[in-house]
């Protein structure tokens, strides 16, 4: 199985450090809970549910790029299942240079064939531009995101697609761990 990965929150635990340093920011007036809720969606609409200023913006960005590798763990089996696959590829708005820092932390970089990343130039999802990059390239079966924007551009490329840890109702596959992947994905294949 050839797989297309999004990073933060499909890869790596990375929404519990983002929503720390967004109450910062903020300066603790708004709800954890609400804030996780809203960069779920995508850090373009907290921003605007928030109002947050260019400044805000700006701090959060400095923050998120000091951030240790250490806060942003790669979810549980995870290995197993890159292990498995044929071929895994990254789509992410993240900077390149971020993640690889925390590839390389998890030594999971061996893992990846190729990557496209939020400073190569594509337009950001759920533009399908980058998926067709990768799509071409290695004839994607299936993509993983945990948000909505993340698999809207394989339906439209007409790809299998799989949410986890939402049940957005827009996927062919839903997982809420990876310890389900085998049996939900593997077994209908």
């Amino acid at each position: 199985m050839k797989i297309l990965w999004d990073f933060d929150g499909t890869l790596f635990d990375t929404y519990p450090a983002y929503t720390d340093i967004l109450y910062a920011v903020m300066e603790a007036k708004k709800d954890k809970h609400d804030i996780s809720s809203q960069l779920k969606i995508s850090f373009t609409h907290a921003i605007k549910h928030f109002e947050l200023s260019d400044e805000q913006v700006n701090f959060f960005f400095d923050k998120e790029s000091q951030m240790h590798p250490s806060l942003t763990p790669p979810f549980h089996h995870l290995r197993e299942i890159l292990s498995y696959s044929e071929l895994n590829v990254i789509m992410t708005h993240k900077p390149r240079n971020e993640v690889e820092q925390i590839l390389q932390y998890y030594g999971m970089e061996i893992y990846f064939q190729d990557m496209i990343a939020g400073d190569d130039g594509y337009p950001r999802k759920p533009d399908p531009a980058s998926y067709q990059v990768l799509q071409d390239r290695y004839g994607i079966d299936l993509v993983i995101g945990d948000r909505e924007i993340d698999i809207l551009p394989a339906k439209a490329l007409g790809i299998k697609s799989c949410l986890f840890q939402n049940q957005a109702p827009c996927a062919d596959y839903y997982l809420s761990s990876y310890e389900e992947f085998f049996d939900t994905l593997i077994l209908e294949k």
